[in-house]
Parts: C-alpha cells; structure tokens; sequence
C-alpha cells in the first residue's frame, strides 16, 4: 500500500458503509403516514423516511381505532389460524370480477404473522398455511403489524411473489436475493482519493473533508435483485432490511435490542487498511420438519441467520475474496443472528425478511410436493399479473453512500456490501430436513378438520 496511505491512516479510522441511502427523518407534524417510510425518487435512488413518535401515542391510538373496526374474531389473538390458498384465490377472484378492490383481510392475510406449518388434505384439495395470528393496524412507516404483538402481518401482494416463483409451471429460482454494491469505478477512485492526501499530520478536524472525499468518490452504488421482480413490495423488504442492517454495523442506526456496532468492536489493527466487510442475511436451512406422509411441513425457529465474508480492494477498484476472519465481525454477525427473533418483534421490517423467507420456503415444499398438480390449483388469478398486479413500484436503481467517522488506532474500517440471499431449495435438501419422528406432526395436521367451513370461507381458527 502507498506509504502515504499508510502515515495517514496510521492518525486516522475512518469506518464507512458503501452501501445505505441517505436517510431522511420524517416529522410528520401531521401524522400523515404516507410522509413515512421507503420510497425510489424520480432517479431511482431509494430513500427512506422514519416516522417519530417518542412517547408512542400515536401508535396506541391507532391500535385502539383498528381494534374498534376490525370483527372481534378477526382481530383476537389465535394461535393456529389457518389459511386455504384455493379458496382464498377464489375469494379474491370475485373480488377482482366484482371491481371493487381487494378487501383488507385478504390483504393481511387474515393477520397471520408468522407461517408455521403447510398442511395438504387430498380429501378436500386444500393447501393450507398455518400460523399465529391477530388483528392488524399500519404503523406509522406504513407497515402492517398485529395489535397486540405489533409483528409483521404477513401481506397477500408477497406471498403471491413468492407462490408465481415456485409455481406449477416453473422449476423456480435457484436464488432469490438482493444485492447493493459500489461500481468498481467508485472504489477505483477512492483508492484514488486516499493515495493522493498529503503526508502532514491528519488531525481529527480534518475527518469531515476527508470523508466527504471518499464519499464523493464512491457515488451511488448499485441495487440488484435476483429471482423475482424488482418492482415488487417482496423487492423492496429486502433491500431495506439489508441496508438499514449495515447501518447498525457502522454505528449509524442503534437498534432497540442490545447489538453491538461493528465499528464498536473493532480493534486498531484487527483488520487490514484495504479490506471490506460484506454481510448477507441467508435463511437458518435446518428450520424444516416433514411428516412421512408428505401432507405436512414445520417451520421451526427465527428462519434468519446473518453471516459475513471478508474482501480486499484493490487499486484499480477490484475485489477479492480472502480467508481472514475478523472477529469484530463474527462478533456483529452472531450477536445479530443470537438477537434477531427479539429485534424482528421490535423492528417489523426484520419481521418482514423472515416472513418472506418463510415463504419462499413454504412455496418450494409446495412445488416440491407436487401439490398443484395433487389439487389441480393453478394460482388462478395469483399467477396472473394482468388480473392481479403485485409488480407495481418503481424498482430501485441505486442507493446513496452513507459514511461514519471514528478515530480508532490506525486502521481504516471499510465494512461493504452483502445483501440477502435466499436458496429456499436448499432448505429441503435431506441434510436439513428433519423427520416427523414421533409423528407430532403429523397429528397437527390430521387433527385440523375442514368439513364444517362455510360456503366462501377461507380461513379459520
């Protein structure tokens, strides 16, 4: 490395975070919560608006008028409410003949927040999902969440994501994923930018310049999604979890559970001046247990895991994978994983990634087990995106540089890229698949009876 890179640094630590958009914080003076959220401007940059609410009165009363509304045994808590997909599509498919918008409890699911089991009855021809539920309410960011345990609803525009990606006439995605990185031209001129600060002593007042240098010279960096269309709300879960992850990583968003920063637990010299962190979100593979039978699958456990990889960059803005292990992030990365059940209850939009995970998940046990073909369900109006549109946002292009500064030792801490990657096949390889061994399962799914359901009723307690 240039020796005037390494006088340099040898005053200054810089940490930055090649990845997240600028985030602006919402007022929302007027409680409007369209003001709140996640969004792509005019050029495609995706960008983000936090709703405040500190003494959370805002979101109680919106809890209380959801619960005014909502029918009593829709908005109780139910620990097994169950979903049919063909009489939902059905259910939906005269909504969508009737033309007048697709009812808020189809939307939500009819509050499931969590997909516990898929369960096939070959009597009936239903495929069924199960889970937790509760009523539901929109936060303040514009996110469905339960009324009682404020969890992420699962949403019907993601699920049909998901079901047209391991559908009946596809062999599915090998990866379903995102993936936000700086160009090479960016990290071509940063190293640029570095090798040409001068000698002098670098004093922490000149930390401001210099970052904006780098940041300036990295410019926006790159947003791609594989194995399903970026213009859908399933897109945009992912990159905002990604990013906003990496923005605790740096220190630049404290999450409400205790994880420790990256940058809190970095050491001077623990890492090299030229190398980069990359973080992905992957599911926990070995959550799936099966029946004998076939009829019945369990999702067990939180479903997410947070792992990273090590990188070093080089002049001409190139990367390449090492070996090392840093253990400032392991400790991020496991303390991540330990913690995410807890932080997915307080943050929904974790809530939302392990959701669509689980359904990506359940989706493929579905095409696997042939069920489609077993039911003669084609998805109907879900695979159609003429009859029902779910790629309706503007995808994101491009994220803006975000930047922390600190002052620790000698090192420059440059923790990049990563995203989240989903190989909801490998979830149901037999090395990660577990048996029914006791048959607990088994008898879940025989003991749920379908006989007394209601002419047009798609789900059930």
């Amino acid at each position: 490395m240039d020796l005037r890179l390494t006088k340099l640094l040898s005053f200054l630590s810089v940490a930055l975070l090649l990845l997240c958009t600028g985030i602006a914080e919402a007022q929302n003076q007027d409680d409007n919560p369209i003001a709140a959220g996640i969004y792509v401007d005019a050029e495609g940059v995706l960008k983000m608006r936090r709703a405040s609410d500190p003494t959370g009165m805002l979101m109680k009363q919106r809890v209380q008028q959801a619960a005014s509304v909502l029918p009593a045994e829709l908005n109780r808590p139910s620990k097994l409410r169950k979903v049919s997909l063909n009489r939902l599509e059905k259910a939906v498919a005269e909504a969508v003949a009737k033309g007048g918008g697709i009812p808020e409890d189809m939307k939500n699911l009819a509050g499931l927040n969590e997909i516990k089991y898929v369960f096939y009855y070959p009597e009936t021809k239903d495929i069924v999902l199960a889970g937790t539920a509760e009523g539901y309410v929109r936060d303040l960011n514009g996110v469905s969440v339960g009324t009682y345990s404020g969890k992420a609803t699962l949403q019907l525009d993601d699920l049909i994501v998901a079901l047209r990606a391991f559908g009946p006439f596809t062999d599915g995605p090998n990866n379903v994923g995102v993936s936000i990185d700086p160009t090479k031209e960016g990290l071509a001129n940063l190293s640029q930018v570095i090798a040409s600060i001068p000698q002098t002593s670098v004093r922490p007042g000149d930390t401001r310049s210099i970052v904006t240098a780098m940041k300036n010279a990295l410019g926006n960096q790159i947003v791609s999604v594989r194995g399903i269309s970026a213009n859908t709300h399933f897109a945009r879960v992912m990159v905002e979890a990604d990013y906003r992850m990496k923005l605790i990583g740096i220190g630049l968003e404290q999450p409400p559970v205790n994880i420790p920063s990256y940058v809190e637990k970095a050491r001077p010299g623990s890492i090299a001046s030229n190398a980069m962190q990359r973080w992905f979100f992957v599911p926990n593979y070995d959550c799936v247990k099966v029946s004998d039978d076939g009829l019945a699958m369990e999702l067990q456990g939180d479903g997410v895991k947070l792992i990273g990889a090590s990188e070093m960059v080089t002049m001409q803005g190139g990367r390449q994978q090492t070996n090392a292990v840093d253990r400032a992030s392991f400790m991020f990365t496991s303390t991540f994983t330990k913690k995410y059940g807890e932080l997915a209850e307080r943050e929904a939009v974790y809530g939302q990634l392990r959701d669509l995970i689980d359904m990506l998940i359940a989706a493929a046990y579905i095409q696997e087990q042939d069920y489609y073909n077993q039911s003669g369900f084609d998805l109907g109006v879900f695979a159609d995106e003429d009859a029902y549109p779910v790629e309706t946002l503007p995808a994101p292009e491009t994220v803006e540089t975000a930047v922390n500064a600190i002052w620790k030792g000698n090192r420059l801490l440059t923790p990049i890229g990563g995203g989240v990657e989903i190989n909801a096949k490998q979830a149901l390889t037999p090395d990660n698949v577990q048996k029914d061994e006791e048959g607990v399962l088994a008898e879940t799914q025989k003991g749920i009876s379908l006989q007394n359901l209601a002419a047009g009723q798609w789900w059930w307690d």
